[in-house]
């Protein structure tokens, strides 16, 4: 039977986070270029961007990125500075994360009209990604479209996170597994194609249960249209998660988990599929395979082709009941 935690309000959200980072309207927090298998089936360059802007209004529980948003609406022109100062830097990449930390459809994230600005300064880039929540999609996402250079195609990402509507009310993610679905058909109709981000371990999973509920949120999130899904693990430091941990809801952080989701995942052949790798330090591993788990996982990420999960005696093989 499937156990949800206590429900937790906003408040409890809000009070049970550490310190927020400064952050300067006219810098980026960061950026990189990784490589990543793109539609192209090639590993390719990718510049990704995490931009300064106004936090996601939806607090959700499992959320850690506000830590580095703004206090307030973005000030108009802000964004722009940002990828001003860095897109010399970018331009070996060939496509483009712009990473928001929340709704790049937001007017109070990424102001309206910075939007044209913005996407006058995507030239070179064969693809443009955005972080969204499917109740900012809308007619903006096709103006923003239209406005790319010619050669460039518009890909919005959207966190599904678990394909079941109990677990997302208790997320407080604002939206059912249907919304997500009508919102991915919805842009894909427009000639945007979508990323899905789906969760890995859930409070009070173990990981056979966390396993089934990530396969089956992959399989919704192709079937809703996504050409691409990212595998995230839950990670605790957003507070909430490390108190609902320590009131005894804790959830799967064996690295054979994610291993073995990216591996089975990719059998199914529906479409590109990620292990998102960030922080993956933090998850347990012994010292014979933690290194070779690793190297597994990045040659399924970069190859995108299965590879059985490495055998080690302080784990045995996951099952799917």
């Amino acid at each position: 039977m499937m156990r949800i935690p206590r429900p937790v309000t906003r408040q409890e959200v809000e009070q049970s986070r550490p310190a927020r980072f400064s952050v300067d309207p006219y810098q980026p927090v960061g950026w990189l270029i990784e490589e990543e298998y793109s539609r192209n089936r090639r590993v390719e360059k990718t510049a990704v961007v995490f931009l300064a802007n106004r936090e996601c209004p939806l607090r959700c529980v499992m959320c850690d990125l506000w830590k580095q948003t703004l206090v307030g609406r973005t000030p108009a022109g802000a964004v722009v500075a940002q990828l001003e100062g860095v897109l010399p830097e970018l331009r070996a990449a060939t496509q483009i994360k712009l990473y928001n930390h929340g709704n790049f459809f937001d007017p109070l994230a990424v102001p309206m009209a910075d939007r044209r600005a913005i996407a006058q300064r995507m030239e070179g880039f064969h693809t443009v990604i955005v972080e969204n929540h499917p109740r900012f999609c809308g007619p903006g996402c096709a103006e923003f479209r239209s406005w790319l250079p010619e050669a460039t195609q518009l890909e919005v990402a959207m966190g599904l996170e678990v394909a079941n509507d109990l677990w997302l009310r208790w997320l407080h993610k604002q939206m059912t597994v249907a919304d997500f679905c009508q919102a991915a058909q919805w842009l894909v109709r427009q000639g945007i194609f979508v990323r899905a981000f789906v969760l890995l371990g859930l409070p009070g999973t173990e990981a056979a249960e966390s396993l089934h509920w990530a396969l089956r949120s992959v399989r919704e999130a192709f079937r809703a249209g996504a050409d691409v899904v990212s595998i995230i693990p839950l990670r605790s430091g957003n507070g909430i998660l490390d108190r609902l941990a320590d009131e005894g809801w804790r959830w799967p952080s064996r690295l054979v988990l994610l291993e073995t989701a990216l591996f089975l995942a990719l059998q199914e052949k529906q479409g590109r599929v990620f292990a998102d790798l960030w922080q993956v330090e933090n998850w347990e591993a012994c010292p014979e395979c933690r290194s070779r788990r690793l190297e597994n996982l990045c040659y399924m990420n970069s190859t995108q082709q299965p590879s059985e999960p490495v055998a080690c005696r302080c784990s045995t093989p996951i099952t799917i009941p």
